[in-house]
Formats: structure tokens, sequence, C-alpha cells
């Protein structure tokens, strides 16, 4: 079984930075790509980055050179830093994870950009 919890969101000031972790309290096996997406309100689901078991990884280019994602397989755990951070980076954050064809979710964690 797969459980994925995020943690790290809260508000932060244009130009700030967070650090946003996804610990699986499940199992790791079969688990491929592992990413963070994030949805404003009537908005869909976007992908923000991914990356895989390798470190391999994918970015958005709305976020490419100012969010990082990194992965801590013996941890569990997934991370994204985002630094200089933009009011349009306010969204609900979900972690997510991919066994064969099956997608998992996390709950999301808020993160809001403004003075």
């Amino acid at each position: 079984q797969v459980q994925l919890v995020e943690s790290g969101g809260g508000l932060v000031q244009p130009g700030g930075s967070l650090r946003l972790s996804c610990r699986n309290s499940g199992s790791m096996s079969g688990i491929g790509i592992m990413g963070w997406y994030r949805q404003e309100p009537e908005k869909e689901r976007e992908l923000v980055a991914s990356i895989t078991r390798s470190g391999a990884q994918n970015y958005a280019d709305s976020v490419k050179g100012r969010f990082t994602i990194s992965r801590d397989n013996a941890a569990k755990s997934i991370y994204l830093q985002m630094d200089s951070l933009k009011p349009e980076d306010t969204a609900v954050y979900y972690c997510n994870a991919a066994r064969s064809l099956v997608l998992y979710w996390g709950r999301g964690t808020q993160v809001t950009v403004s003075l």
C-alpha cells in the first residue's frame, strides 16, 4: 500500500522560499516516477516537477530555475525546494507516485504567496 503525506506548505512573501516534503508511509516496492502537482481553485491540476527512481528530473517551464525536486528512496520521500516564489505559485500542492499503471496521491498542502 502507498500512503503519501505532504508537509511544509504555508504563507510566504513574494521572493521567499519554502521546502515541501512528501513521505510514503507504505511500501516503495515498484514505485517509479514520483512528482509534485499543483491546483488552483477551478483550474485543472498541473505537473510542477517529477523525478524518476534514478534521479532524472522534469520541470514545468513556469518553475524551471526556481524549483528543485529531489528524492531519497531510503527515506521513502521526495522534496520540492521552491525559491523566488511568485503570487502565481499559490495553489494546493499534491504529491504523486506511480506504481505500474496506478497513480497515488497525497491530500495536498496549501502554499500561499502573498504580501
